[in-house]
């Protein structure tokens, strides 16, 4: 009875979360509130032990934050990496900027440890945090636990706002440019920003495709994959996609153990899972198509926010002075950063600064508030797809190459320097 209880409260939270985002339509990140309750539930009457009691405990994690990186490799379409390297390399080089300027400053006016534990989430989101916190308690660095959990909370409250603003001012760029010449396409991998490109019936095409690939990258079929590895619908269960998603968790993990920490475990289980979704071993997305995914999410998610059990009332004053001052150092520099390298490659200063953005919080936050401002600014279909097929591409890329890689090994070397 016990765990069912706590396991009401857990998800209660989540979903009370997911509602007000809902409802804010994403002003009010979820996870935001969701950390609010649980705070306030460990101030009064939630027992510090809720989300092991509700079954998201150690041994859980353990197997969670394997399968949920070689999970993260499915996500990664190459091909579309390579056809927008313009904002990869702009959200990469946003990252840089964003360490570079919280560390530098930030190190000035905080003690180290501090700086250190906190930074990695403002380039990685959910992951960042979760690969800190595991890190912090692993080293036995208890004290700071509490750092990457606050600052992935509240540099959401930020960040999406922040983001959705930009996809606005570039959506009122584009629709100029639309209603200016309908027939015209933005050249907008081209450095001159201000003319536009009448590009050929193939190509407008080919445009079309390449944004049904970014708008589902879940359904993109794996380049290489080999016959001998497909099974029949009536064969290809859950219980098999998870057999094969250990297969390659076990190989990962064993190939880290022969490697004695010269490189994370966590990055070998991301390489492991790209190279195995390449390779037609693992399919798309193969958790979510398993159904697992996000009863493994919550417990993710549960397990980061357990770990503000320890924050009393009188420490909020001491977190979050630090946490904020980092939060507008770091995004300052993802912004200088991006805006140094958006016209030189063919983007605007808007355009730029969100697609390094998506390293706050990555995929499915990007491609939601990407359809969210769509939405909002197109005034019929036609323009609706016209922003989607020139902002959705750039925003999921610098997603994946900043939460889905740069952030595993920011994280990964931020602990060996702790």
């Amino acid at each position: 009875m016990a765990a069912i209880i706590a396991l009401m409260v857990v998800m209660g939270f989540m979903m009370v979360g997911e509602w007000v985002s809902t409802r804010s339509r994403a002003y009010i990140p979820s996870v935001f509130i969701t950390a609010v309750l649980f705070l306030i539930g460990f101030w009064t009457i939630v027992p510090k032990n809720i989300v092991p009691q509700a079954s998201f405990g150690t041994q859980f994690i353990a197997i969670t934050q394997a399968v949920l990186l070689v999970h993260m490799g499915t996500l990664m379409n190459l091909k579309l990496l390579l056809k927008q390297w313009r904002a990869v390399v702009i959200a990469l080089t946003g990252v840089v900027g964003t360490v570079v300027l919280a560390m530098g400053i930030g190190s000035l006016l905080f003690s180290w440890h501090t700086v250190v534990a906190s930074v990695p989430p403002l380039t990685g989101g959910l992951v960042a945090a979760f690969l800190m916190t595991a890190g912090l308690k692993a080293q036995g660095i208890t004290a700071l636990v509490a750092y990457p959990v606050a600052m992935f909370v509240v540099h959401s409250m930020l960040g999406y706002p922040l983001t959705a603003w930009m996809l606005k001012r570039e959506s009122r760029r584009l629709l100029g440019q639309y209603h200016a010449d309908p027939v015209a396409v933005p050249a907008t991998d081209d450095p001159k920003l201000g003319r536009a490109t009448n590009h050929t019936n193939a190509q407008v095409t080919a445009s079309a495709r390449d944004k049904e690939t970014a708008v589902a990258p879940s359904q993109t079929v794996a380049r290489f994959k080999l016959r001998r590895w497909q099974v029949s619908d009536a064969y290809d269960t859950p219980a098999f996609m998870l057999f094969k998603v250990a297969i390659v968790t076990a190989l990962a993990e064993w190939v880290a153990s022969l490697l004695h920490g010269a490189v994370n475990q966590f990055i070998i289980c991301l390489i492991f899972g790209v190279i195995a979704h390449q390779v037609g071993f693992l399919e798309d997305s193969v958790l979510q198509k398993a159904g697992v995914f996000h009863w493994l999410m919550y417990g993710l998610l549960a397990y980061i926010f357990s770990n503000l059990n320890i924050v009393k009332i009188s420490m909020l004053s001491g977190i979050l002075v630090p946490i904020v001052t980092l939060i507008i150092l770091g995004i300052t520099g993802m912004f200088l950063a991006s805006a140094v390298l958006a016209k030189p490659l063919g983007f605007s200063r808007e355009m730029a600064f969100a697609s390094a953005l998506t390293a706050l919080f990555g995929f499915p936050a990007d491609y939601i508030v990407t359809h969210e401002v769509a939405g909002i600014m197109g005034t019929n279909a036609k323009e609706k797809k016209y922003l989607l097929d020139h902002m959705l591409p750039k925003m999921l890329v610098g997603g994946f190459a900043t939460v889905s890689v740069a952030s595993v090994i920011i994280a990964s070397v931020f602990l060996k320097i702790l």
